[in-house]
């Protein structure tokens, strides 16, 4: 791995002054020891010694972590979303994709704002303690100096939203103007900015980002990955590049997980535009680089917590390099996304993790894996089957089997390739149906390692082939 090395800063032994110090003009990627280094310092005036030198490194495997998303795929890609932004495409109403852009847009901006109406609820509520009631609690745990802590954690999160806003408004090409402009309209219509579906978009940096998300990702991400690499060993890989889809991608984590496993091409999916705000800002330099940012994600909610400190625990992200050409994202609903004929039998295999259950109609959605997934493809499940509240159909495990292998697709034995009992990567725990190969994954969800509670699934995991 070859060093990318800025030195920060030198203090000067006479002056006291803070010199700011070059890139090693040797071109070597020495250690900053030299004063050839130094900006504005003789380099052999005895009367400088510089008696501290720190610097910032970052690890970066190739050039492709400094890199545009600029591929042929990727520019054509770009090419079709301006189109789709754009206002004399289709109807302009709140379900234009332009329209939903500036709400995502405006909730970020909105983010310490919409959360302050939450703190100041809760304070409200404070007033109904008795006076003795909050003599003691101020006396014992300050309880008061949770409110002032909270909005000022709140401010510094407001600044990451706002790098999301920078960033978005420059990878769209949309001018603050007319942000400000949809701003104000909402303003005058009497609609507040979003303020849970920016929250979620938060935690999902951590969920997918973050070292302390790695508890939800080690259930699913060893199983899918598992399989593809069954199905595409690396001894073949390379004949053929192998198109994968993952619809629903969130902020692409495991996207990316894929996309290192030698042949495979990734094709990302993600319907909203809060997601697709915090995933652009975590593909653009220097953002994609380890630690480069940091949230407090847990002070919106109260409960579960074990201690203070936990609630108020900054977390970095991302924990790991993203190189910005390896994943493509297309924006939008996966079942008109993908209509157009050029994407008929297109993917070799199509990946639905924690997605099946967020259809509006399942069966649109299965459709559409029916008919992206090439004869002799796949598709690969692991999630759970909690529907929302109106969905025009809630299947069962059973009769979404039944209906998968109606419209051509076999199950695939796992047991030989992935034992039941838990012992290996993936946790297989049992077949669910019996005589069908669906199996049972313990998934922890929740986005809080530390939290005083646990959440469960038991996800549904399968491999299946389209017949060809």
């Amino acid at each position: 791995m070859r060093p990318i090395t800025w030195t920060v800063a030198a203090i000067c032994w006479l002056c006291g002054s803070i010199v700011l110090c070059g890139e090693d003009p040797s071109g070597t990627g020495g250690d900053g020891a030299s004063a050839e280094g130094l900006v504005g310092v003789e380099a052999l005036d005895p009367q400088y010694l510089v008696y501290q030198i720190r610097q910032m490194e970052v690890l970066a495997e190739d050039a492709s972590l400094l890199a545009k998303p600029d591929t042929e795929r990727h520019l054509k890609e770009k090419e079709m979303l301006r189109q789709r932004l754009d206002k004399k495409q289709g109807v302009w109403n709140e379900h234009h994709p332009r329209h939903r852009l500036l709400e995502a847009l405006r909730g970020f901006s909105a983010y310490a704002e919409t959360q302050q109406t939450e703190l100041n609820r809760l304070k409200g509520l404070y007033r109904h303690v008795s006076k003795q009631q909050k003599k003691v609690l101020e006396r014992d745990v300050k309880y008061s100096q949770k409110f002032t802590t909270i909005f000022h954690l709140l401010e510094q999160n407001q600044q990451l939203c706002s790098e999301v806003v920078r960033n978005g408004l420059d990878f769209y090409e949309i001018e603050q103007q007319e942000l400000d402009e949809h701003i104000r309209s909402m303003k005058a219509a009497g609609r507040a900015p979003e303020r849970v579906s920016v929250s979620q978009a938060l935690k999902h940096f951590i969920r997918d980002w973050a070292a302390s998300g790695a508890n939800e990702r080690d259930a699913a991400f060893p199983c899918i990955l598992g399989a593809l690499k069954k199905l595409f060993p690396t001894s073949n890989a390379a004949d053929q590049e192998v198109k994968v889809l993952l619809p629903g991608a969130g902020v692409g984590r495991l996207g990316h997980e894929v996309a290192q496993l030698p042949g495979l091409q990734v094709t990302n999916n993600e319907w909203s535009a809060y997601q697709n705000l915090a995933y652009r800002f975590l593909t653009a330099h220097p953002h994609n680089l380890p630690n480069s940012s940091s949230i407090h994600p847990f002070i919106d909610s109260w409960s579960h917590h074990r201690t203070t400190a936990d609630m108020f625990r900054p977390i970095s992200f991302p924990d790991v390099p993203l190189n910005p050409q390896s994943v493509l994202l297309v924006e939008g609903d996966f079942t008109t996304a993908f209509r157009e004929d050029e994407y008929t039998g297109s993917y070799d295999v199509v990946v639905t993790h924690f997605f099946i259950d967020t259809a509006r109609n399942l069966m649109s959605y299965l459709d559409t894996i029916t008919r992206v997934v090439k004869p002799g493809g796949y598709w690969i499940n692991f999630g759970p089957l909690l529907y929302g509240s109106a969905p025009f159909v809630q299947l069962t495990l059973e009769e979404i089997v039944i209906v998968a292998e109606g419209m051509g697709f076999e199950f695939l034995d796992l047991e030989a390739t992935m034992p039941l009992g838990g012992d290996g990567e993936c946790r297989l725990e049992e077949v669910t149906l019996p005589g069908k190969r669906v199996y049972g994954v313990e998934a922890v969800y929740g986005f809080d390692e530390r939290a005083l509670t646990r959440n469960a699934y038991q996800a549904q995991f399968w491999v299946a082939k389209k017949r060809g």
